[in-house]
C-alpha cells in the first residue's frame, strides 16, 4: 500500500456534499490526506500552501468519490441456494421447495454445520467482490445460526473479516430472522429462550453493533420484535429493522418509534409510517436485488421518502435466498430503472446515506476531518456509475488513505 499522507490531483471529485452543485462535485480539484484522514479538498488552484510539501500523486483527470458502503449484507452464511433457484424457475411451489429442505432452512442447517473458519472462507470471494468495486464498508448481520452458539459464530466471522480484507465491518445481531424447526410454531418461546439471551451474550462479547429483526407474518410480529428492541435499548444499543417488505405490519413505524437506524426493505411503507421515520431520523435502505430477485410489484414508496425528506440508502442486501447479488453498482443502477431513482440518489444511496444509516459520521463524503476512504473510477461524470450494466470503471481504492 502506498503511504497514506499525500495529495491527490489531476481530478475531479464528487464529494457527496449536500450543495447546491449536483454531486457536491468540483472540477480540476486536489484532496490533501494527511494520517490516513481527509486534511483539505477543492479547487487545485486553491490548495493552502501549508500542503504543498506532500507528495503529490496525479489521477490522471479520473473521478473520485466517497468510498462506497453497503450497509445492508447477509454476506456471511454456509452453503447456497442454487439448486432452490433452478427448482422454481422449473415451476416448483415455495412448499415443495420447502419440503425438499430448501428455504431458510437449508441455509440455517448449512451454517450450523459450518466452522467459524469454513463462514470466513465462504464469505471473503463475496466481500472480494464487493470491494472490487469500491466500498470501503460492509454492514454483516447474524441470523442464519438461529441458535446461541451458531449466532455467536457468525459475528465472531462477520468481526474477523476486516483482519484478512482492507474494510471496515460494522455487525447487526439478526436473531430476531425465521423461527428455527425446532420451535415451529411457537416464535415467542424462541425470542425467550433463544434470541434474547443469545442477544445479551453477543453483547457481552462484544459482537454487536446493532439489532436487527424481520417484522413480517412470515416471521415475527411488532410485539415480538419490541420485545428484542427493548432488550437492546437495555444494553445501549442501537436497532434497525427489516421492515414492509411483503405486508404492511407497522414495522417501520415500531422501529421509528425505538429511533431506529433504519427501515429497510419498506415496499408496502405507507405514508404514515414514511413521516414516522422523518420525525425519528430514521433513514429508509432501499434494496432492488430482493425487489428482482422475487419479482416483486409493489414498489417502495420513493416519492413519499422524497416529500417527507427520509434519507434513502442503497445497500446489495447479498444473501443466499432471496438476493444473490455482490454489485453496489448494480445495486444503483436498479435503483434507477426499477425505482426511478435518480443517479446522484443513488450515488448518495450507497455513500452519505449509507453512512447515516450505519450511524457512521467519519465516513460517505469527501470533506476535511474524515477518514480518507475513497474510490477513483476510469469515468467522466458520476452518473455513469449508475448507467453501465455489468460494468466495473473502478481505477484504486483508496482505504484509510492506502491505496
Amino acid at each position: 500500500m502506498t503511504d497514506n499522507s499525500q495529495i491527490l490531483t489531476d481530478l475531479s471529485v464528487a464529494t457527496l456534499a449536500v450543495s447546491d452543485t449536483p454531486y457536491g462535485l468540483i472540477e480540476d480539484a486536489a484532496i490533501a490526506i494527511t494520517d490516513g484522514m481527509i486534511a483539505w479538498v477543492g479547487p487545485k488552484a486553491k490548495l493552502p500552501q501549508d500542503h504543498t510539501a506532500l507528495a503529490q500523486t496525479s489521477l490522471g483527470g479520473r473521478l473520485v468519490t466517497p468510498g462506497l458502503i453497503d450497509c445492508h449484507t447477509h454476506i456471511v452464511h454456509g452453503g447456497d441456494r442454487a439448486v432452490e433457484f433452478e427448482m422454481r424457475l422449473n415451476g416448483a411451489s415455495y412448499e415443495e421447495v420447502a419440503r425438499a429442505g430448501g428455504g431458510i432452512v437449508s441455509t440455517v442447517t448449512a451454517t450450523r454445520a459450518a466452522s467459524e473458519e469454513a463462514l470466513i472462507a465462504s464469505a471473503l470471494p463475496r466481500v472480494d467482490a464487493i470491494l472490487a468495486e469500491g466500498a470501503c464498508v460492509l454492514e454483516i448481520k447474524s441470523g442464519y445460526g438461529l441458535d446461541l452458539e451458531t449466532e455467536l459464530r457468525m459475528l465472531r466471522a462477520a468481526r474477523a473479516i476486516a483482519q484478512h480484507r482492507p474494510v471496515r465491518i460494522t455487525t447487526s445481531f439478526l436473531g430476531a430472522h425465521a423461527v428455527p424447526a425446532e420451535f415451529s410454531g411457537d416464535a415467542d418461546a424462541y425470542i425467550d429462550d433463544i434470541c434474547i439471551p443469545a442477544l445479551r451474550a453477543a453483547h457481552a462479547e462484544g459482537l454487536v453493533d446493532a439489532v436487527d429483526g424481520f417484522c413480517e407474518g412470515i416471521a415475527f410480529q411488532p410485539a415480538q420484535i419490541a420485545r428484542v428492541f427493548d432488550v437492546a435499548a437495555e444494553l445501549g444499543l442501537p436497532v434497525k429493522l427489516h421492515a414492509e417488505q411483503l405486508s404492511n405490519l407497522g414495522g417501520a413505524k415500531l422501529a421509528a418509534s425505538y429511533g431506529a437506524m433504519s427501515a429497510d426493505h419498506i415496499e408496502y411503507l405507507d405514508e404514515d409510517g414514511v413521516a414516522a421515520m422523518a420525525e425519528a431520523g430514521t433513514v429508509g435502505v432501499v434494496l432492488p436485488g430482493a425487489f428482482y430477485t422475487l419479482r416483486e410489484t409493489q414498489m417502495p414508496p420513493i416519492a413519499a421518502l422524497r416529500k417527507h425528506g427520509v434519507p434513502m440508502a442503497l445497500a446489495t442486501d447479498c444473501n443466499p435466498g432471496s438476493s444473490p447479488m455482490t454489485s453496489l453498482l448494480l445495486t444503483m443502477n436498479m435503483a434507477c430503472t426499477l425505482f426511478r431513482m435518480t443517479p446522484e440518489e443513488a450515488l448518495a444511496g450507497v455513500t452519505r446515506h449509507a453512512a447515516a444509516a450505519l450511524r457512521l459520521d467519519d465516513c460517505g463524503r469527501v470533506a476535511p476531518g474524515l477518514r480518507a476512504d475513497l474510490a477513483v473510477w476510469d469515468v467522466a461524470h458520476p452518473a455513469e456509475l449508475a448507467y453501465r450494466i455489468g460494468y466495473n470503471p473502478l481505477h484504486s481504492r483508496i482505504f484509510g488513505g492506502k491505496s
